[in-house]
Order: structure tokens, then C-alpha cells, then sequence
């Protein structure tokens, strides 16, 4: 019995805290401007739990933290750039979710289509080699061939 209020009580524990924070980042988006700008911003920041999706659309623990640091700061009178400054020097370019094109993000944008073209140039090799055996198996047998292949078939017939 005993147990069974320990668990009760801790659930209810975890679900009060849960709706205490969708209150707290409801009453923080009363500015309608500012929580346009949070959208926006978030739409264009990576979550690094989850990491295919935005901040935006993200519940993970570290997003809330994030879109809150971002409220923070357009309360602050901070401009997007400034934020996302801020936020790509403290989390680097993977925080982005477009990446901007230079030497160190080349691989991610190049990857795939360098990936795509190294398949494409093996499978041509491949059916080009495929053709090769197929041809040189086609080919008529010489007078040679056609000899070694008589006296064969003639040694292994049952008499």
C-alpha cells in the first residue's frame, strides 16, 4: 500500500512539473513580436539532442533551454544576428541547420554528391566488366576448343 502512494505521489510530482513549464514558456510568449523572431530563429538552429530536427520543433530538454536563452536575449534588445552569433560561437556551425558553405562544412554539402558519383562511376565499371565476361563467353569455340571438348565428351560416355 505504502508503495503504491510513493508511486502515485511521484507521478504526480512529474506531471505538475511538466505542466509548470508549459505555463512558464506560455506566459513568455505574450510579446507576439518577440515570439514571431523566436520562431524564426528557432527554425534556423539545429537541436543537438535531437539532430534532425530544429529547435522549433523540438521538445528535448535543451531545446526549451535554448528557445528560453533566445527569448532572453530578444528581451535583451539583441539583434538575430547577434543571437545567432552567439550561438554558433558557443555550440560551432553544427548548431545551424544550413550550415554556411566554407573549408571546414565542404565535406557536408560536397559528401553526398561526391558519395553519388563514386557509386554511379563503379556500377558503370562493373556493367562495362559484366559485358566483357559476357561477350567472351559467347564467342564460338576454336578448332582447338571444339577438339579438346570431342575427346572429353567421348572419354566420359558410357559404353
Amino acid at each position: 500500500m505504502k508503495r503504491l502512494f510513493l508511486l502515485l505521489f511521484a507521478l504526480f510530482l512529474t506531471s505538475t512539473a511538466s505542466i509548470a513549464s508549459e505555463v512558464k514558456e506560455a506566459a513568455l510568449a505574450a510579446d507576439p513580436v518577440a515570439e514571431k523572431r523566436l520562431q524564426a530563429l528557432s527554425a534556423e538552429l539545429r537541436c543537438l539532442v535531437c539532430q534532425n530536427q530544429t529547435i522549433a520543433d523540438s521538445n528535448a530538454e535543451l531545446a526549451v533551454d535554448l528557445r528560453r536563452e533566445i527569448r532572453g536575449m530578444i528581451a535583451a534588445g539583441q539583434t538575430d544576428s547577434q543571437i545567432v552569433n552567439f550561438m554558433v560561437n558557443r555550440y560551432g556551425d553544427f548548431v545551424l541547420y544550413r550550415p554556411p558553405v566554407k573549408g571546414i562544412t565542404l565535406l557536408l554539402w560536397a559528401g553526398p554528391i561526391a558519395m553519388l558519383l563514386i557509386g554511379l562511376f563503379a556500377l558503370h565499371r562493373y556493367l562495362r566488366r559484366r559485358a566483357t565476361c559476357l561477350d567472351d563467353s559467347e564467342r564460338p569455340l576454336s578448332a582447338e576448343e571444339a577438339r579438346q571438348a570431342d575427346s572429353l565428351l567421348k572419354e566420359n560416355t558410357p559404353q
